[in-house]
């Protein structure tokens, strides 16, 4: 597990700028012990899209339209409670928003470019084709009888 890291790279040299992130923390409702009451271990994350300088501009309109169902007002969230120490659902939340930025701002796949099938293939399929009409027209018993 790596220490409270500085910046979390999204991907190449644009990382999460650590002074556009805004952090909120809560009771957490997840395992603990007599302690859990009393510690604000739950972390949330926000990052506001929409208004970023951080990312290229190209990243920025991906990731707003491929999180678009997930944005409230520009702002994306990331919640983490799975640990009991503050600091480790830091980095779950960091981590988290890094990977989602990461997937969102990805370039689309390559179309694909139809192929020919070669035509020794083709021919080998018919013939097998033809072979196996011949099998079964020679299991019809015509003149058995």
């Amino acid at each position: 597990m790596e220490h409270m890291s500085g910046p979390h790279v999204i991907r190449g040299s644009v990382s999460l700028p650590e002074a556009e992130l805004m952090w909120r923390f809560s009771r957490s409702s997840g395992p603990g012990g007599q302690h859990v009451n009393t510690s604000d271990s739950q972390v949330e994350l926000r990052f506001d899209l929409a208004r970023t300088e951080s990312l290229p501009d190209v990243w920025k309109q991906r990731a707003l339209d491929k999180l678009a169902g997930r944005l409230v007002d520009g702002v994306v969230t990331v919640r983490s409670s799975e640990h009991r120490s503050q600091w480790r659902n830091r980095e779950t939340a960091a981590v988290r928003l890094a990977t989602l930025l990461a997937e969102a701002t990805a370039p689309p796949p390559k179309p694909r470019r139809p192929t020919r099938i070669p035509r020794g293939i083709n021919e080998r399929r018919l013939r097998e084709k033809k072979q196996r009409s011949d099998t079964k027209r020679g299991r019809q018993g015509r003149d058995w009888g």
